[in-house]
C-alpha cells in the first residue's frame, strides 16, 4: 500500500514487475436472449465465452499509462455486459455497467470510486473471428472505445483520489477517445443526446468544475486515508469535499458527475457520520440535501436541528 501511495503521489515509475494496470472481472450475461426471436442456440455459448476473455485481455493487458504496478497494486474494477438483444451473428445490445474500488491506506476497507450503468442500450458489434484493435486518436469500433474510454475515466478518478489532480492527463485521453468517434453514426458520443459519454467526459475536463477533483482528493486521501489517525479530522476533510461538490453544483445542478459521485458514496457517508456529533450530521445533511435530494432520505436518522 506503501509503495501504491508513493506510485500515484509521484507519478513515477518506482517498481520493476512487469504487469498492467487493471485487475478487471468481466461479465457477459445472454440470459435475456433466451426470449428475442433470435433465441439462443448451444453454439452461441463459444461466442459469449470469447467475447468475456477478448474484454478481459482488452482492459487487463494493454498499457494505459506509463507506470508500473506490481500485482497488489492492480486497480480492482469490474464490467457486466447484460446482453438484451442480437440483431445479427454480431450486433448485439447490451445494459453496460463499470465499476472500480480503491484500497483505503492502513485498513483492509475497499471504498467504491466509481459504480456507473449507462442509460439505454449500449449497442455494439462482436466478431470473435477480429481482434479488439485500439489506438488514442483512431476509432476502429464502438466496443473498444468505449471500454478505453472508461479505462481512461476510471484512471483519471481514481489518480484524483491520490493526488490534487492527478486525474487530469487520463480524463484528457478520454476527451480524445470522445473525439475520434464518429458521433453522427454512434449513438452514446455526441453532445445533443442528453446524459452519456461526452457530457461525462466533459464534467471532468472543463475548468469550470475543478473542484470536483478537489472533492475526489479531499474525500479519499485527506478523509478516508486518515480515518484511522485522526477521525474528527478526517470527518472535515469529507464535509469540505462535499462542500466542493456544493460548489460544482452551483456552477450547474445535478450534474452526471456529481451525482455519480454522490450516488456512489451516500451509504458510506451514513457510516461515516452515524456516529458523529449532531453538528456535523446536520452540516452533512445540509449539504447532500442541496447537491442531491434524491439521496438525503438516506440520511433520515441524522440529528438535523
Amino acid at each position: 500500500m506503501r509503495r501504491l501511495l508513493t506510485i500515484v503521489l509521484t507519478m513515477m515509475c518506482l517498481c520493476v514487475a512487469e504487469a498492467q494496470e487493471f485487475r478487471c472481472t468481466v461479465q457477459v450475461n445472454p440470459q435475456k436472449l433466451m426470449t428475442t426471436t433470435q433465441g439462443y442456440e448451444s453454439s452461441d455459448k463459444k461466442v459469449f465465452e470469447t467475447m468475456k476473455q477478448a474484454i478481459e485481455d482488452f482492459v487487463n493487458g494493454r498499457r494505459w499509462t506509463n507506470l508500473q504496478f506490481e500485482q497488489q497494486e492492480l486497480i480492482d474494477c469490474s464490467i457486466a455486459l447484460i446482453l438484451n438483444s442480437r440483431t445479427s451473428a454480431t450486433d448485439f445490445g447490451a445494459q453496460l455497467q463499470i465499476q472500480m474500488r480503491r484500497p483505503v491506506y492502513n485498513s483492509t476497507y475497499t471504498t467504491g470510486l466509481f459504480n456507473y450503468i449507462e442509460q439505454g442500450t449500449f449497442n455494439f458489434s462482436y466478431n470473435e473471428t477480429q481482434p479488439l484493435d485500439f489506438d488514442i486518436g483512431n476509432f476502429y469500433s464502438v466496443l473498444s472505445s468505449t471500454l478505453a474510454y472508461y479505462c481512461y475515466i476510471m484512471l483519471g478518478i481514481y489518480f484524483d483520489s491520490y493526488a490534487p489532480n492527478g486525474g487530469d492527463p487520463y480524463f484528457q485521453m478520454a476527451q480524445q477517445v470522445v473525439q475520434a468517434v464518429d458521433d453522427s453514426k454512434f449513438a452514446g458520443w455526441n453532445s445533443n443526446n442528453g446524459r452519456n459519454r461526452y457530457w461525462f467526459m466533459e464534467n471532468h475536463t472543463n475548468s469550470a468544475y475543478a473542484a470536483l477533483h478537489e472533492a475526489y482528493y479531499d474525500y479519499h486521501r485527506m478523509g478516508l486515508d486518515m480515518m484511522t489517525k485522526d477521525q474528527p479530522k478526517a470527518r472535515q476533510a469529507v464535509i469540505e469535499s462535499l462542500r466542493k461538490l456544493q460548489t460544482v453544483n452551483k456552477k450547474k445542478s445535478n450534474l452526471m458527475s456529481v451525482q455519480q459521485f454522490v450516488d456512489v458514496k451516500i451509504q458510506e457517508i451514513v457510516s461515516i457520520f452515524t456516529p458523529a456529533p449532531a453538528q456535523e450530521q446536520k452540516q452533512v445533511y445540509d449539504l447532500i440535501k442541496d447537491i442531491s435530494p434524491i439521496n438525503v432520505v438516506k440520511l433520515k436518522d441524522f440529528n438535523t436541528k
